[in-house]
């Protein structure tokens, strides 16, 4: 842009005696200096929506008119114009997420009041059918697996071959049943042995398999750090 810079001195003239023709006055230094004006105005932007070129900067300090929250004109934002913005992106209660930098949000972005949140968790979309989820920072879970209840079942087979215990059948003859004497007489007879069980002992072992369920119920994840606006 251009400055208007005055080409002609006309109050030096004044001091000039009279008859002088420097003294006067002439047409073309009147036309040059409104040819400079002209040349200065053309190239100055005007106050109302001014269209600038070039790279234009504002002096330090100065104070310009906010624009309304939400305005998608090409207005010129102000500082205020650019928090309140990002402001509106992170209302209270919103989740402020970063892989790197553990600073609290409230320096790095300028506002509100920010809370470390959900050390150790994952965060799960609400649901309003499932009870688990059907309330805002509902926790549960747990790191380590969990054994559903089940049961296990076994069984165990025993055999015995049998035995016989001997009895003489002779009309004069003398028998043994069971370890005991006795006598016969006559025409043969028929005597029943005692009753006795067989001494048998089963052992029963149902194996244990798999591996310790401590830190192994977690999905795959990758740490960050999270912050929740409480104001």
């Amino acid at each position: 842009m251009s400055d208007y810079t005055k080409s002609t001195n006309f109050a030096t003239k004044d001091n000039l005696s009279s008859g002088n023709p420097l003294k006067i006055v002439k047409g073309t230094e009147i036309d040059t200096e409104f040819n400079n004006i002209a040349t200065a105005i053309a190239t100055k932007a005007d106050l109302a929506s001014p269209t600038f070129t070039g790279t234009p900067t504002l002096p330090t300090g100065t104070v310009a008119v906010t624009q309304a929250n939400g305005s998608n004109t090409t207005t010129i934002a102000t500082t205020a114009f650019v928090q309140a913005a990002i402001a509106l992106l992170y209302p209270v209660g919103s989740i402020y997420t970063n892989a790197s930098v553990s600073t609290n949000p409230a320096t790095l972005l300028g506002f509100g009041t920010w809370t470390a949140f959900g050390a150790g968790r994952v965060m799960v979309g609400f649901d309003s059918s499932n009870a688990l989820f059907d309330t805002a920072e509902e926790t549960g879970g747990s790191a380590d697996a969990i054994t559903v209840s089940h049961t296990h079942t076994a069984t165990t087979t025993s055999t015995d071959s049998g035995h016989n215990h001997f009895i003489g059948n002779t009309s004069t003859g003398f028998g043994n049943a069971g370890g005991g004497n006795c006598s016969v007489i006559g025409a043969a007879q028929t005597v029943a042995t005692t009753t006795n069980t067989a001494n048998i002992t089963s052992t029963t072992t149902v194996a244990s398999t798999g591996s310790s369920g401590t830190n192994a119920n977690y999905q795959p994840y990758i740490t960050v750090y999270m912050w929740k606006r409480t104001a």
